[in-house]
């Protein structure tokens, strides 16, 4: 949960209200004491964490009071943010919620408007080709006759800082960049050159620099050298640049001197290029939202034009309002509550605009500033906020029953018993592999497999989520190849698969498997198993009431000794020999033979 520092007489001063130290004097001269203020945070869903200094916190971090001697001691507020939204990490965002809130201010409507004067042409953004080898994606926008002070301008570099840690995900996924317009001539252009092609001044430095001199120069450097690795190995590394050839920035270490904005700037240019179009839509969306109260005419964004690689022209940022309806009947019910539909639509415009459509529907606006709300339960929650949930009233369950252990876990935990007794050895394997595990080292196709796939894969080991449990038992017996022979392993666990019928467009699936590895492969040790297991679960062999094998061919089996397991004619599962290619891709010299079924079956 991401915390945010806001100067306390600021936020106040903000909020229209004045400070004071006592409850008793807040109370009676209509001032806001720190306990008032917490409990106000606490009602919008937020917690104040703590009451401090610069100077406090610096002393606390370094542990040095000399190091903190300069520090300012103006007050500061430290307050824990839900890390989902992204509206709150400014003092900006957190004062016109609040108001919100408060009734003191109506939802602003955030509107994209064209350039001023007649016949002017929007700033354009030209995506190459070259970039899909490295950042695919580009968003801009323009913030127009802003007004920076001191503290509006610190904000606004704080928040860009707040986001690259949080949903820029270090910047991997997106890397913001902001401008000085006037100070740059349309329009531009995102590429992908050679490092030694670049040369710039980086932003606050004096000598122009190569992507390769970039590189050494800030490998060092304490921010900056957290970032490197997204694009150092890169055979070419992404890069802005004007109408003039001018840089603007080489996303995602550093923005060029060139450009930088100061309390001076009017006009802001912002970019933002990412590996994932969405969360640069989200990233744009609130950048532009929260500093748009700064403009000549507030609320309003210039937008961008950004042409794709592929020819296609797009207008950002998006600033898109989507309506939702929900039953006030089944909210109440959710919640525990029973309000009319008046008063929840009444509660439900302190978060988000509501309007009432009928005696039990409420028709909710999602401002582009809430990219938070995903689902209708998301929107119930903010009526309980809105409630109160202090004020939801205790209730006893409407029926009393004992509690059972699900069905599947209980037949999983007795199963697991079953097998160990058989004399196999339980293993625990990881639910996240390679793609390789589960396609080439299997003889197939990642193409052909339903696999789940991480979109941003911390390492080459943990790309996929598994689709069968034979590879994490296969890598256990690598690693406890020197153990004597026979090794026999089995899990019982769930797989991952691709499923569009699905509501999350996948599904899991409890599986056992059992792997034999010996001199020779023990077919017949499996197939034992196999029927050990379909005795305990009283299930006949018998091809229209029960189980049996039917040959079938697969990559992963050695030719002719592989059979599909079938439960009243339909397949559940594999059993058979494995490949001598599958073994020597596992570091495998010993023969193994397999069985994977799905159990859910017999729930």
């Amino acid at each position: 949960m991401p915390t945010v520092g806001v100067k306390r007489d600021l936020l106040f001063k903000a909020l229209g209200k004045t400070y004071s130290k006592y409850r008793r004097e807040a109370n009676e001269m209509g001032k806001v004491s720190d306990d008032e203020f917490q409990k106000l945070c606490f009602e919008f869903g937020l917690e104040l964490d703590e009451v401090t200094t610069e100077k406090q916190m610096i002393t606390k971090e370094q542990g040095q009071v000399e190091a903190a001697k300069d520090a300012s001691e103006e007050i500061i507020y430290r307050i824990d943010i839900p890390a989902n939204r992204y509206d709150l990490l400014c003092l900006e965002g957190l004062v016109m919620g609040l108001q919100v809130f408060l009734g003191k201010l109506k939802f602003p409507r955030f509107s994209k408007v064209g350039p001023a004067g007649k016949g002017t042409a929007p700033q354009k953004m030209i995506v190459t080709k070259a970039t899909a080898q490295i950042r695919p994606f580009a968003v801009a926008a323009v913030l127009r006759d802003i007004t920076f002070t001191k503290d509006s301008y610190d904000s606004f570099i704080d928040l860009q800082d707040k986001l690259h840690q949080n949903i820029c995900r270090k910047r991997a996924l997106v890397a913001i960049g902001t401008h000085d317009l006037d100070t740059l001539q349309g329009p531009f252009t995102y590429d992908a050159k050679p490092p030694k092609d670049i040369r710039f001044v980086p932003l606050n430095q004096e000598k122009a620099m190569s992507g390769e001199e970039l590189m050494e120069f800030y490998s060092t450097h304490a921010q900056l050298k957290a970032y490197l690795p997204i694009i150092r190995d890169s055979p070419v590394y992404p890069v802005i640049y004007d109408a003039n050839g001018v840089v603007l920035s080489l996303p995602p270490i550093i923005n060029g001197d060139h450009s930088k904005i100061s309390l001076k700037t009017r006009n802001v240019f912002i970019e933002c290029t990412a590996t994932d179009l969405t969360k640069a839509r989200i990233v744009l969306d609130t950048l532009v939202c929260m500093f748009s109260t700064h403009c000549a005419k507030q609320f309003t964004v210039e937008y961008c034009e950004v042409v794709s690689a592929a020819g296609e022209t797009k207008q950002y940022p998006d600033l898109a309002f989507r309506k939702e309806t929900i039953s006030v009947a089944k909210t109440n019910a959710y919640i525990g509550l029973n309000v009319s539909a008046e008063e929840m639509a009444k509660l439900l415009n302190r978060l988000l605009p509501t309007k009432q459509t009928d005696a039990d529907t409420l028709e909710v606006e999602i401002p582009p500033t809430r990219h938070d709300m995903l689902h209708v339960c998301d929107i119930y929650e903010d009526v309980a906020i809105a409630y109160g949930y202090n004020r939801i009233p205790k209730t006893l369950p409407a029926k009393m029953h004992i509690a059972k252990q699900y069905p599947l876990n209980k037949l999983t935990e007795q199963l697991r018993e079953q097998i160990a007794q058989a004399g196999f050895t339980e293993g625990l394997t990881f639910t996240l592999c390679s793609r390789d595990d589960i396609a080439t080292k299997m003889n197939a196709s990642i193409e052909q497999i339903p696999a789940v796939h991480i979109a941003n894969p911390k390492t080459l080991e943990f790309q996929v989520v598994r689709t069968t449990l034979i590879p994490g038992l296969l890598k256990t017996l690598a690693a406890n190849r020197k153990m004597p022979l026979p090794l026999k392993l089995f899990e019982v666990s769930d797989v991952v698969l691709a499923d569009s019928k699905s509501e999350v467009g996948a599904k899991n699936e409890r599986r056992v498997c059992a792997v034999n590895c010996n001199k020779t492969a023990g077919f017949e040790v499996v197939h034992g198993l196999l029927d050990r297991v379909m005795q305990l679960l009283e299930v006949p062999w018998d091809k229209a009431t029960g189980y049996y094998l039917r040959a079938c061919d697969d990559p992963a089996y050695f030719p002719g000794r592989c059979a599909a397991v079938l439960y009243k004619g339909t397949e559940i599962g594999r059993i058979g020999v494995l490949h001598p290619t599958v073994l020597q891709a596992f570091e495998l010299t010993t023969p193994c033979s397999v069985v994977e079924f799905n159990m859910e079956y017999f729930v």
